[in-house]
This record gives C-alpha cells, structure tokens and sequence, in this order.
C-alpha cells in the first residue's frame, strides 16, 4: 500500500472486528482486495482508507473483502477421501438408531466445501438417512452465495469433477446452480469465530479447515476452546494441512486428541478416545 499508516489503519480494523491479523507483508493482500471497492467510489486507496472512519457501509465492505478465504470443490482432495472411507463407517454404525448426520462446515465462504460435502453424503448414505451441513462464516456476501448455490464457469472449473457437474448442477444462464435437494440441506448462518458461538447444536464432523492461520494463538485456542463441546463424543474435528493443536495451551493438548484418520490427521475429544482404548 502506498502509505504504512493505510495499512495499519485496515489492519487494526479487521483486527477488531474479527480478531483476524494481517501482518507486516500482507500489504499486497489488503491492496489487491481493496483497491477494487476504492475506485468504485472514485478515489485512491489512501483516500478511500480515511473514509472508512465515517463510513460504517465501506467499513462492511472491507471486511467481507478481507475475510473472504480462497477456496475449491474438493480442496485438497484427501480429507474427502478420509470422511467418506474412514469416519462415515463408524458414524453409520453409532448412527443407525436416528439416521441422521450433522456436519459443521465454520468459515463456509462461498459454499464449495459444503457442497463437496453434501455430493458425497448424498452419494454414500444409505437410503432413509438425513443430514443437514451447517454453514458459518463472517461475510454476509459469502451466506447469500451459499444460499444462491450459483458458481460462474470459472468456479466450476476449480476442481469439480465433470461427473458431479453433469449429476448435480444446471445451467442457468452463465452459471451453474446446483441441485436443490442438496441446497435444501444446507443452513446458512452468519457468525465472527472469534465472538461467543451461537446455540447450534452437537455436530458429527466439524470442518475448520484453513480458518486457524488467520488468528493469534490466543484467538486460536479460544476458538478451540469453545468448539470441544459443540462436537458429538465421538465426532471429528478436520483441520487445514498445516494447522495442529500442538502449540496449544495444556488444557486444550489435553482435551483434543490427533488421530490418523486414513491419510489424514483428525482431531477428536480426548474422553472418546480413551473410551474407544478402553472398549468402554
């Protein structure tokens, strides 16, 4: 950015607003998502930075700018693999009672995790099951994609498989909608992570994936903290590749522990694990 004062300026608010950090070095970052929003009011980045002050809609704006995470169909492919060959079968089996599947995709963006999620539930559930994919995330803009269910060609092209394309989307327009019966199983709530978590229940599997690298380690482990109990005993928590508890205060090292869940490494309650030793 042209002047470190802009930088610091953004920086300090989305700080505030959400507890995300943007360090010294992500200038380019703020520059590149913030310019666009700059010259649609006419005026440069310094210019448009020092409106955000008395502009409450502009400051709104930043923020969804800044929290919008990159995202795929099947981002990294292998936590995919993992839920459908090793967490399904057991949650199948502890399942078989009530049927039903709940599954909490926090920090959603524009929805192409959650709906990777559903075409696979969709696919491997047996007939008679139910589930319902919760969507979180702090940018308004982002939940009304999700709900919308609309991806450009371009999106699209970002790691679904043609299979799925033909099988669960149609061409409206330039872009592509995806089935209703998988949007009808998608809930769309806004939440900051880093503020008090809304009641929404106990969820199977947990999605967290490439969220915990925007925060401080004291953000992070609050965020932990608070996510123990939101996860059935025997669920799963799935973090990015490069994301670990391991630094983590005692209490929470204690509380959640790493699994190898098929090439994958999950996260799940201590108190389930120790069950599951014991043949309890």
């Amino acid at each position: 950015m042209t002047a470190p004062t802009a930088f610091a300026s953004v920086s300090a608010l989305v700080r505030r607003e959400t507890s995300m950090v943007y360090d010294e070095g992500k200038e380019y970052l703020v520059e590149a998502r913030l310019n666009p929003l700059a010259a649609a009011k006419g005026l440069d980045l310094e210019q448009y930075v020092a409106r955000l002050a008395f502009d409450a809609d502009e400051r709104r704006k930043v923020i969804d700018a800044l929290t919008i995470n990159e995202t795929s169909w099947f981002r990294d492919h292998t936590p995919y693999q993992a839920f459908t060959d090793a967490m399904l079968p057991p949650l199948l089996e502890e399942r078989s009672m009530t049927r039903r599947l709940r599954i909490w995709s926090a920090a959603c963006s524009s929805g192409q995790e959650a709906y990777s999620i559903a075409m696979l539930l969709d696919q491997h559930l047996p007939a008679g099951w139910e589930y319902e994919i919760v969507c979180t995330d702090i940018s308004t803009q982002m939940l009304e994609r999700v709900r919308a269910g609309k991806y450009s060609q371009v999106e699209v092209n970002r790691g679904l498989p043609a299979t799925s394309l033909v099988r669960y989307f149609t061409r409206v327009g330039r872009d592509w909608e995806i089935a209703e019966r998988l949007r009808e199983r998608v809930t769309v709530k806004h939440m900051n992570l880093a503020a008090p978590f809304p009641m929404l229940g106990a969820f199977d599997v947990i999605w967290l994936r490439n969220v915990l690298i925007y925060f401080d380690a004291e953000t992070k482990a609050d965020i932990l903290r608070r996510m123990l109990p939101m996860l059935a005993p025997d669920g799963y928590l799935l973090l990015g590749s490069s994301e670990t508890t391991l630094d983590m205060p005692a209490d929470l090292t204690a509380s959640w522990r790493r699994d190898q869940i098929g090439r994958v490494p999950a996260y799940r309650r201590a108190s389930a694990m120790t069950l599951s030793r014991t043949g309890a």
